[in-house]
C-alpha cells in the first residue's frame, strides 16, 4: 500500500527545496559568486542571516526579515545565505547555528555576531545603530570606506605614501600589471594571517627603496586574496603570503628570497638590473664622430699644412 505524505509535510519538503527567499523580496539572496562585490566590496552596511531551509526557526525568522528589508530599503543592505546551498560561505564565516545573523561593517573582514531580537522592529533598530556607528566612526577618521578596507589601504590613508605599496584588485590588476612594462613583485596576503602582518612593514619598506632606487621601474603591490579571490584562483594562490614577479610578456614566477627589506630590495635590483636595455652603441658611435669632425674643423688650416711640411 502507497503511503500517502501528509500535506503539511510535503509542503514544508517543497518550500525547503525552493528555499525561503524570492527575487521579488526586499532581501538580497547571496551566493559564492555575487557574495564578495555585494558585500566585501561594498560601501553599505550590510546584515547577512545564514540560513538552512528545513530550520524551523529560520522560517519563524522569514516574515520578521523581509519586513525589516523592506523598512531598511535604500538605507542597509539586507541579505540571506542558504547554507545547505552554499556550504561555503557558512565555512569561511564559522557558521555552527541556524539562523547566524552577521553585521558587516566598517570591516568587512571582520563582521559582527548580531545579538537583537528576531522582531523586524527589533532588527531595524539594531541596523539603525549600527550605521550611526559606522558614520561616527568615519567622522572620526576610524571607518573605512568599502571592502573593510586592507592593511595596506589603512597604511595608505594615515601615511599618504600610495606610491609606495600599491593596492591591487579585480578590476586594476590586469590594467596596472598585466599590460604594464615595468616589473612587478605582487604579494598575495589575507588580512589575518599572522607571518603576512610581520612581513607587511619590511614590504612597504622595501617599496619605497624600490621605487627611488629604480626610479618606479620595479613596483611592489599587494593583493588582499579574500576579497580578491577571482585573483588568488587565477595564480593559484595556496597560502599566505605568496609573492610572485611579474614582468611583461612571461608567466609569473613565484619570489622564493628572503622575507627582510633588504632581501626584498636586493632581489627588486637583480630584476631591475636583467630587465636594463642595453646601451645603444650605434648611437654612442655616431656621437663620437661627431666630436671629431668638430674637432678636426675647429684646428686652422695653416697648422695641418705646415705639419705636411708645406706652407698655407
Amino acid at each position: 500500500m502507497t503511503r500517502i505524505l501528509p500535506v503539511a509535510v510535503v509542503c514544508a519538503l517543497f518550500a525547503a527545496a525552493q528555499g525561503v527567499y524570492s527575487p521579488s523580496d526586499d532581501v538580497v539572496t547571496l551566493t559564492p559568486s555575487n557574495f564578495n562585490q555585494e558585500v566585501l566590496q561594498s560601501n553599505s552596511l550590510w546584515l547577512v542571516e545564514f540560513y538552512a531551509p528545513w530550520c524551523g526557526h529560520c522560517r519563524t525568522l522569514t516574515p520578521e526579515w523581509k519586513k525589516a528589508a523592506t523598512a531598511l530599503k535604500g538605507i542597509v543592505k539586507v541579505g540571506a545565505v542558504d547554507c545547505d546551498q552554499h556550504k561555503e560561505l557558512g565555512g569561511q564565516f564559522q557558521i555552527r547555528g541556524f539562523p547566524t545573523i552577521k553585521v558587516f561593517g566598517a570591516n568587512k573582514n571582520k563582521p559582527e555576531d548580531y545579538q537583537g531580537g528576531r522582531t523586524s522592529d527589533s532588527i531595524v533598530d539594531a541596523a539603525i545603530n549600527a550605521l550611526r556607528s559606522l558614520v561616527k566612526d568615519r567622522l572620526s577618521g576610524r571607518g573605512g570606506g568599502g571592502g573593510g578596507g586592507s592593511d595596506y589601504a589603512k597604511q595608505q590613508r594615515t601615511t599618504g605614501s600610495k606610491k609606495d605599496v600599491v593596492e591591487l584588485t579585480d578590476d586594476n590588476f590586469d590594467k596596472l600589471v598585466l599590460d604594464s612594462d615595468d616589473v612587478w613583485l605582487v604579494e598575495f596576503f589575507a588580512p589575518w594571517c599572522g607571518h603576512c602582518k610581520n612581513l607587511e612593514p619590511e614590504w612597504a619598506a622595501a617599496a619605497a627603496e624600490v621605487a627611488e632606487q629604480t626610479k618606479g621601474k620595479v613596483k611592489l603591490g599587494a593583493v588582499d586574496a579574500t576579497v580578491h579571490q577571482g585573483l588568488s584562483s587565477r595564480y593559484g594562490i595556496r597560502g599566505f603570503p605568496t609573492i610572485k614577479i611579474f614582468q611583461k610578456g612571461e608567466n609569473p614566477v613565484d619570489y622564493e628570497g628572503g622575507r627582510t627589506r633588504a632581501d626584498i630590495v636586493a632581489r627588486a635590483l637583480d630584476l631591475f638590473s636583467e630587465n636594463a636595455p642595453a646601451p645603444e652603441i650605434l648611437e654612442v658611435g655616431r656621437f663620437l664622430f661627431l666630436v671629431l669632425m668638430i674637432t678636426v674643423s675647429a684646428v686652422p688650416s695653416s697648422v695641418c699644412l705646415a705639419e705636411r711640411g708645406l706652407k698655407a
